[in-house]
C-alpha cells in the first residue's frame, strides 16, 4: 500500500547539517543573526531533503501570513483578467504571496465576507466591487484591509480605486454627436452594477446637454451573448438607433458581431458603436473598437501604497476613494459622419 507523503522538518535538516533547530529557523528567518558557515551548511541540508519552512507557526506567533486575496469572478470578462494579472505581478513585488478565491458573483464582493472569514489573510483585493454599505460594514467587522475596483461605498477598512466612468461616458457623447449621430442607445452591464450605473449617467446627461433627451436602453449583463442579445432586442422595438454605447468591450464585441452578421447593418456606415475597458480584443482588426480606456495597470499602481499603508497599520486607515483619469480611443466603429457616408475623421 503507498504511503502518505512525509514532508522532512526541521528537525531533519538539523540533523543532516550538524546544527540546532534553532539554527535551522534562524537560517530562514530574515534579520536573524547566524555564520555564513551555519548557514551554508543548513541551506546545502535543506536542498538536499527538499524542504522548505512550515509558515504556519510564524502565522500564529506574528498574526501575519503574508497572503492577500484576490478575488476572481472567472476570466470570461477581459478585463477582469488584466486586474488579476496586474494585481499579481504587483503583490510579488511587495512579498505578498496570493490566494485565489474565486466566487459565483460576476459583479460584486457582497456575499464574499463568509468565506474570508476563514482565511488567514492580510488583506483583499479585487476588481469586482463592494456595491452595498451593509456589504461594506461586514468587511469592517472582519477588520481586513480592502481594495476594490469601482465601489460606490467605504469606510475604514474599505478603500475604491475607480475609473471615471461618467466622464468617459461624457467623451463618448461627445464623439456621437461630433459624427453626426442623432438617435442612441445604451447597453447596460448587471444589475445593480455601481460602473454601468454611472455610465449611462455620463452619457445621458451628455445627450441631453446636447439636445438630445431621449435614449433607448437595453440590458447586456457585461456578457458577449448579452450585447448580442441587445441588439436583437432593439431591432424588434424599432430602427436600430444611429450610435450604440456599450457599458463593456465584451458587449461591444457582441453588438458587433450581431449586426454585421446577424442583422446586416454597417458598421461604422450606418450605426456607430463603442465600449469601455479597452480589452486586447477590442484592438483587433475583426472589431477595431472605439472605447474608453480604463486602465488596470494605472488602477492597481494607485490601489498598491493605499494597501501598504492598510496593512501596516494596527487600526483602520482606509476609506479613502481615488478616481482615475480615463482616455477615449477612437477606433474605425465610429467614422465622420458625411452626406456621403461616413469617412475617417481627419
Amino acid at each position: 500500500m503507498k504511503q502518505n507523503r512525509r514532508y522532512h522538518s526541521s528537525t531533519d535538516v538539523a540533523r543532516l547539517a550538524g546544527v540546532s533547530q534553532s539554527a535551522v529557523s534562524r537560517a530562514f528567518s530574515e534579520g536573524k543573526s547566524i555564520s555564513e558557515e551555519t548557514s551554508r551548511k543548513v541551506f546545502e541540508a535543506a536542498k538536499k531533503l527538499g524542504y522548505s519552512p512550515n509558515f504556519l507557526p510564524r502565522i500564529l506567533l506574528k498574526h501575519r501570513s503574508g497572503l492577500v486575496a484576490v478575488v476572481i469572478s472567472g476570466t470570461g470578462n477581459p478585463f477582469y483578467a488584466m486586474a488579476l494579472e496586474e494585481f499579481t505581478k504587483a503583490l510579488q513585488k511587495t512579498g505578498h504571496q496570493v490566494l485565489l478565491v474565486q466566487i459565483d458573483s460576476d459583479h460584486s464582493l457582497d456575499g464574499l465576507v463568509p468565506r474570508l472569514q476563514s482565511y488567514r489573510v492580510d488583506a483583499i483585493v479585487s476588481a469586482l466591487p463592494v456595491l452595498s454599505a451593509v456589504a461594506a460594514e461586514a468587511f469592517a467587522r472582519i477588520r481586513i484591509p480592502t481594495i476594490s475596483f469601482n465601489t460606490p461605498v467605504n469606510n475604514d477598512w474599505v478603500t475604491s480605486v475607480c475609473s471615471d466612468s461618467v466622464g468617459g461616458a461624457s467623451a463618448v457623447a461627445d464623439l456621437f454627436v461630433k459624427r453626426g449621430a442623432r438617435s442612441f442607445a445604451f447597453i447596460t452591464g448587471s444589475d445593480g452594477s455601481y460602473a454601468s450605473n454611472e455610465r449611462l449617467r455620463g452619457f445621458k446627461n451628455r445627450l441631453r446637454k446636447h439636445g438630445f433627451p431621449s435614449l433607448a436602453i437595453a440590458g447586456g449583463n457585461y456578457l458577449y451573448s448579452g450585447g448580442f442579445q441587445a441588439i436583437v432586442e432593439l431591432k424588434e422595438r424599432g430602427p436600430i438607433p444611429d450610435a450604440i454605447f456599450c457599458a463593456n468591450d465584451l458587449m461591444a464585441i457582441g453588438a458587433l458581431d450581431a449586426l454585421r452578421r446577424s442583422i446586416g447593418i454597417r458598421v461604422p456606415e450606418d450605426v456607430l458603436v463603442a465600449g469601455f475597458d479597452n480589452v486586447p480584443e477590442a484592438s483587433w482588426g475583426a472589431y477595431d473598437l472605439t472605447t474608453v480606456v480604463q486602465d488596470s495597470r494605472l488602477m492597481v499602481a494607485e490601489a498598491m501604497p493605499i494597501l501598504q499603508s492598510m496593512m501596516s497599520s494596527s487600526s483602520s486607515a482606509g476609506g479613502t476613494l481615488r478616481v482615475v483619469s480615463s482616455k477615449l480611443i477612437e477606433r474605425s466603429t465610429t467614422l465622420k459622419l458625411t452626406k456621403g457616408g461616413r469617412v475617417r475623421n481627419g
